[in-house]
C-alpha cells in the first residue's frame, strides 16, 4: 500500500505506521510502497467478552512479526451466521484472508457440536468454492460454565488461537506453488 513518510530533520529517522529506517541522504517526502496483506475478521457475537480475545492474539501475532496487514473486522450474531458472510467477502476478491472465530457452547437446547460441524463445513466450502483462504478459530468446549475460572481459561485460549491463527494466515499466504 502506498504511502507517505516525513523526515525527522533532527535525527534523519524515516518513519512509516509499520516501520523506521535510517536515511540521510534524502530530504522531503518520499513515496513508500509495501506489500499489505488485507484480511476480514468475522466475530460470532455468542460469549463476544470472550471470542474478542481471538482478534486480541491475531493483531498482537501481527504486530510482533511487523506484518503490514489491513483488518476489516466484523460481527455477527453467531457462529452460524459465519459462512454466509465469508463467503459473501471471499466473493469481492478484496481479502487475501478471512478468519472467523466462535465458542459453540452446549446450551443445553441443541448439540452444539452440529453447529459446531456445520459451521466448520461452511467455512471449508467457502474456501473450496472461492479460492480465498479461510481460517477458524471456533472453540467448542464440552463442559463450559459462566464461572471465572473457565471463562478466564477461554479468554486465554483465544489469544493463543489467536495467535496461532495469524501465524496460519502467514504461512499460507507466503506459500509458493511454483
Amino acid at each position: 500500500m502506498p504511502g507517505f513518510a516525513s523526515v525527522d530533520y533532527k535525527r534523519n529517522i524515516w518513519y512509516t505506521n509499520t516501520l523506521f529506517y535510517e536515511q540521510e541522504q534524502i530530504t522531503g517526502d518520499v513515496e513508500i510502497t509495501m506489500n499489505t496483506i488485507k484480511i476480514a475478521f468475522i466475530k460470532a457475537g455468542w460469549h463476544k467478552e470472550i471470542v474478542h480475545n481471538a482478534l486480541v492474539g491475531f493483531e498482537k501475532e501481527l504486530a510482533d512479526q511487523s506484518i503490514a496487514a489491513e483488518l476489516k473486522v466484523l460481527e455477527v450474531p453467531g457462529a452460524f451466521e459465519m459462512p454466509l458472510l465469508a463467503k459473501r467477502l471471499a466473493e469481492t476478491g478484496k481479502y487475501d484472508a478471512i478468519v472467523c472465530a466462535a465458542l459453540v457452547v452446549d446450551g443445553g437446547i441443541y448439540r452444539h457440536d452440529f453447529v459446531a460441524a456445520a459451521v466448520v463445513d461452511g467455512l471449508m466450502n467457502v474456501q473450496l468454492t472461492t479460492n480465498v483462504p479461510v481460517f477458524s478459530v471456533s472453540l467448542t468446549p464440552h463442559n463450559f460454565q459462566p464461572v471465572d475460572v473457565i471463562e478466564n481459561f477461554y479468554t486465554e485460549h483465544f489469544i493463543k488461537k489467536g495467535k496461532e491463527a495469524a501465524r496460519a494466515v502467514l504461512a499460507i499466504h507466503n506459500l509458493s506453488i511454483d
